[in-house]
C-alpha cells in the first residue's frame, strides 16, 4: 500500500484516524496501531508479513537473552549475524550466486527468493535493538507486542526512518494528544504528499525519459542527473515528511530526516543532513566500533570508505549501488586527510561557494550511477556529461519535448523548494495574525493540487520502497 494511494488517503487512514479518535486509553490504541501496521504491510505480501513476524519474534527471544547476565556477548554477536543472514539471504543471494557463477563461468539459478518490502529498514531498527539492550539491560523489553509495534509501526516500517527503540518506547506509555497535534501532522503529511506527487513526479518524468533513451548527449545528460537529484531528494524526504505527520496525527514524535542537504558545502556536511537516521545508525554501530577517529587520521579515512562502501550495498544488491557507495567514501576520507579542505573554503564567502558547487557535483554524479540499471549505462551517462557533443536529431527531438513551460516551471520550483526558502516563509506566515485561515488555506490548495495528480493518473511507488 502507497502512502499516495487513493485507497490510503481516503479510506484505510481516515478509518484508522477515527478510530484512534474513539478509543480511550494508551495501551487500547497501541493495540489498534499494532494490528493496522501489521494489515498495512500485508498488502505488500502474506509471505512478507509472515517473515516480519518471525524476525520480530526472533529479535525478542535475543532480547530477552541480553536483558540477562551471562553469555550475553556472545548472544548479540549471534543475534546480530542472524539478522545479516536473514538480510543477506533475502536480498543478496543472487547477487552473490551470480558474482560466483561468472568467476567460473558457469550458469547459475535464482534463488527464488523474494524480499520483503522495506527488509532493510526493519532489519536495521532490529539491530538496534539488540545493541542498545546489549548495552543498556533496561533498554530491552520483555513485552513482545511492544517490540513488534516498534518494528511494525506503518508510518516508518516501508522506508523509516530508523528511529530507536529507546527513543520509541516511552511514546508506548504516554504521548500528547489534541486538535493541534492532529492538525500539525496531517499539514506535515501533506507537504510530503505535495514533494512526492507534484515535484518528485514531475522530475522523475524527465529523469525516466532520459535515462531510458540511450544515446543522451552532454545536453541531455545534465538535465537527466540534475532532474533525478531532485527527484530522489523530494520522494524521500516527502516519503519522511509524510511518516513524520503520520506519526504526529498519532501522538509520536519522530527524528528529522532531512535538513536541506543540497546546501552542504562538503560531502561529511551533506552526510549530516541527508538520510539523517540511516547516517547515525551507520555511524553509531559501524563507524565507532571499527574505532571512529580514535586510531590516527588514516584508520579514519579507511573506516569511512569501508562504512560508505556497506552504505551502498546496503542500498540493492548492485554493482552500480557499491559503485556510489565507495564515490561518497573516496571523497569522505579525502576530506578526512584534508587532501579536500573543505574547512579552509569555509573561511571565505567564495570558498563556501566553491565548496556548495564541489558537494553538488560530487553528490549529482554519484546519484547518475546510483540510478543507471547496470555500470555500463551509469559510466555512459556520466561519459556523456563531458564529451557528449554528438548532437543528433532524435537528442534535440527529446530535449524539446522535454523543456516546456510547465516542466521549466516544476523544475524552477523544485530547485528554489530544495532551499530553506519556503521554511522561512511558512515561519513567517505562522507567527502572523492571519495564520488562523492562511495556513489551512495553502494546505488545502497544495492538497487539491496533489488530488489533481492523482486524478491524471500514473502509479509511482517511492524509490526507497525497493531497499
Amino acid at each position: 500500500m502507497n502512502f499516495d494511494s487513493p485507497f490510503y488517503l481516503f479510506c484505510f487512514l481516515p478509518v484508522l484516524m477515527l478510530l484512534h479518535a474513539l478509543l480511550r486509553g494508551t495501551r487500547a490504541r497501541n493495540v489498534l496501531l499494532l494490528i493496522c501496521g501489521l494489515i498495512f504491510y500485508s498488502f505488500g505480501s502474506l509471505n512478507g508479513l509472515v517473515l516480519l513476524l518471525v524476525s520480530a519474534l526472533v529479535n525478542w527471544l535475543f532480547g530477552l537473552g541480553l536483558m540477562g547476565r551471562r553469555g550475553r556477548r556472545p548472544l548479540l554477536i549471534l543475534g546480530v549475524a542472524a539478522n545479516l543472514l536473514f538480510l543477506a539471504a533475502y536480498k543478496y543471494l543472487d547477487f552473490l550466486l551470480a558474482g560466483i557463477a561468472g568467476i567460473f563461468s558457469s550458469v547459475w539459478e535464482s534463488a527464488g527468493l523474494v524480499a520483503p518490502v522495506g527488509i532493510s529498514f526493519f532489519t536495521f531498527r532490529s539491530i538496534s535493538y539488540l545493541v542498545d539492550t546489549y548495552r543498556d539491560s533496561s533498554a530491552g523489553s520483555k513485552n513482545f507486542p511492544r517490540l513488534l509495534l516498534y518494528i511494525s509501526f506503518f508510518p516508518q516500517l516501508m522506508a523509516g526512518p530508523i528511529t530507536r527503540f529507546s527513543d520509541f518506547a516511552p511514546q508506548l506509555n504516554e504521548r500528547e494528544r489534541g486538535a493541534e497535534v492532529t492538525a500539525q501532522g496531517l499539514r506535515r503529511l501533506i507537504i510530503g504528499l505535495g514533494k512526492k506527487l507534484l515535484l518528485s513526479a514531475a522530475m522523475g518524468d524527465i529523469a525516466d525519459a532520459v535515462f531510458t533513451f540511450g544515446g543522451a548527449d552532454i545536453r541531455l545528460a545534465w538535465l537527466g542527473a540534475i532532474a533525478y537529484t531532485l527527484q530522489i531528494y523530494f520522494d524521500f524526504s516527502g516519503y519522511s515528511d509524510m511518516a513524520i505527520g503520520m506519526g504526529r496525527v498519532f501522538g509520536f514524535i519522530t527524528p528529522e530526516n532531512f535538513d536541506y542537504p543540497y546546501l552542504s558545502a562538503s560531502v561529511t556536511e551533506f552526510w549530516r543532513r541527508w538520510h539523517i537516521s540511516l547516517s547515525s545508525w551507520f555511524r553509531d554501530y559501524l563507524y565507532i566500533p571499527l574505532g571512529g577517529n580514535r586510531k590516527g587520521k588514516y584508520r579514519t579515512a579507511l573506516n569511512k570508505f569501508i562504512v560508505f562502501t556497506l552504505c551502498g550495498l546496503w542500498h540493492g544488491a548492485n554493482w552500480t549501488f557499491i559503485l556510489w557507495g565507495a564515490w561518497h567514501g573516496i571523497f569522505s576520507a579525502l576530506e578526512s586527510l584534508k587532501i579536500i579542505n573543505t574547512g579552509r573554503l569555509r573561511e571565505s564567502c567564495a570558498g563556501r561557494t566553491v565548496g556548495h558547487i564541489y558537494t553538488l557535483l560530487v553528490v549529482c554524479l554519484g546519484f547518475v550511477m546510483f540510478r543507471a540499471a547496470s555500470v555500463g549505462e551509469g559510466f555512459a551517462m556520466l561519459s556523456a556529461m563531458f564529451s557528449g557533443f554528438d548532437i543528433t536529431p532524435a537528442g534535440t527531438v527529446l530535449l524539446r519535448r522535454l523543456i516546456n513551460g510547465e516542466s521549466v516551471t516544476m523544475l524552477v520550483l523544485a530547485i528554489i523548494s530544495a532551499l530553506p526558502l519556503g521554511r522561512r516563509l511558512y515561519a513567517h506566515v505562522e507567527n502572523s495574525a492571519a495564520a488562523c485561515w492562511i495556513t489551512p488555506a495553502l494546505c488545502l490548495a497544495l492538497f487539491v493540487l496533489c488530488l489533481f495528480r492523482l486524478a491524471a493518473g500514473g502509479f509511482s511507488p517511492f524509490i526507497y520502497f525497493q531497499f
